[in-house]
């Protein structure tokens, strides 16, 4: 290519942690700068600066996302107490995508890559599941505590005239316990079904949602209800003519039900079930590393990210000066999905083309048998080639190269 191709809004780009910061600046370096006059609001979301800025920067990244329609996002660390300590934390910083995720008040669609010689361990999926995942609520706002022995514990509602209602929650006789409390709102649970149908419109595709109301009679059954009345008032009609259905079941029965399916549809699940069964399904497909996963809002707000974390182990090594062979590609896929969109708001076709020839040129060099380490002990391809990070990047350079 002689010449740059042009941006004219910037992307946010929200900068990360450990092995997949190492990864994000080949990225950028090997694949996308040559070739694109990139232009972003940079958001440094790395612990230390989190901890820095009193996680400051997270919350901005999130209003930049807004305002700019489009991010991209490295994995990042959510602390735990060895974290604390390792990274001498102010305090345990709450996640990241927690935080982005409640102020966009979106929904996170996840679908694995599928590559020739990558076979998923449940034989009969042939297509892809789409993991429609709530990304507002649940325990990831959550609020808890220890609570000593002897104590009761209540849930207490106090409304607008200052009239309380309770809810025994336990009496802990005799024993020390823990309590959380959890909540959603029916606005962010209607943006989320809707976000759902939306999108199974968009694809063409059946949509399941799965919950446990038999248990949760309030709680799980106010999603259930939000759904049906949504699809009954405004998707119905949309969906017959789509040839689709929407159908809702217990999270039991889902997990039966996708285990013996054959794939090619959207699966819709609060925010802990969706957390869980993507990583599932990621697996079950092949690879974390080989997932997509972009967190849409109501207003067509849009982040891109992998779906996997900060690859600790491989981080340690790469610390030491020890090779390692860590899977970019679904960091790769946030940057194509991010320039793509940004290439459809700004009606920038070649932009689109080159999200498009960098996908085109990543699945071509795995399914000619160039991978990294945990491909290669997947991949029934013959004459496969481990390579390093940095190597198997550029081998799609090289790819890049031919087709455009």
């Amino acid at each position: 290519m002689s010449e740059k191709i042009k941006m004219t809004t910037p992307l946010v780009e929200m900068d990360g942690d450990e092995m997949t910061r190492i990864i994000w600046k080949m990225i950028k370096d090997i694949l996308i700068l040559p070739y694109v006059d990139l232009k972003t609001e940079y958001y440094d979301l790395g612990l230390e600066y989190r901890n820095e800025t009193k996680d400051q920067v997270t919350i901005d990244s999130a209003e930049a996302t807004k305002k700019y329609g489009v991010a991209v996002k490295c994995a990042t660390i959510t602390p735990n107490a060895d974290r604390v300590k390792e990274y001498n934390l102010t305090e345990m910083w709450k996640s990241p995508n927690g935080t982005i995720r409640a102020a966009l008040d979106g929904t996170v669609f996840r679908t694995p890559i599928i590559v020739k010689g990558i076979t998923p361990f449940i034989p009969t999926w042939t297509k892809p599941i789409t993991i429609a995942r709530h990304a507002y609520g649940d325990v990831y706002k959550n609020t808890e505590m220890k609570v000593p022995a002897d104590s009761k514990c209540e849930l207490v509602c106090t409304d607008k005239d200052g009239n309380e209602t309770r809810s025994l929650i336990h009496n802990f006789n005799g024993t020390d316990g823990v309590i959380q409390g959890l909540h959603n709102t029916d606005k962010s649970i209607s943006s989320f079904a809707r976000s759902c149908f939306n999108y199974a419109l968009d694809l063409k595709q059946d949509i399941w949602f799965a919950s446990k109301d038999t248990i949760s009679k309030i709680y799980d059954h106010r999603f259930k209800d939000i759904f049906n009345e949504i699809f009954e008032n405004e998707y119905k009609e949309k969906f017959k003519e789509a040839g689709i259905e929407y159908f809702y079941t217990l999270i039991d029965d889902a997990v039966a039900r996708v285990i013996r399916s054959e794939g090619g549809y959207i699966w819709a699940c609060k925010n802990y079930d969706g957390d869980v069964m993507s990583d599932m399904v990621a697996t079950a497909y092949g690879s974390l590393a080989m997932m997509t996963s972009v967190l849409v809002s109501p207003e067509g707000v849009y982040e891109y990210e992998a779906a996997h974390g900060t690859v600790q182990r491989h981080y340690y090594k790469h610390l030491k000066g020890e090779e390692t062979s860590t899977n970019s590609v679904a960091t790769l896929f946030a940057w194509t999905g991010a320039l793509r969109k940004r290439g459809e708001l700004d009606k920038l076709p070649e932009l689109c083309r080159f999200a498009d020839c960098l996908e085109k040129a990543i699945i071509t060099t795995i399914e000619e048998g160039v991978m990294t380490g945990d491909l290669a002990l997947l991949s029934t391809l013959p004459n496969k080639k481990k390579v390093n990070t940095e190597d198997f990047l550029k081998e799609v350079n090289v790819r890049l190269q031919a087709i455009l």
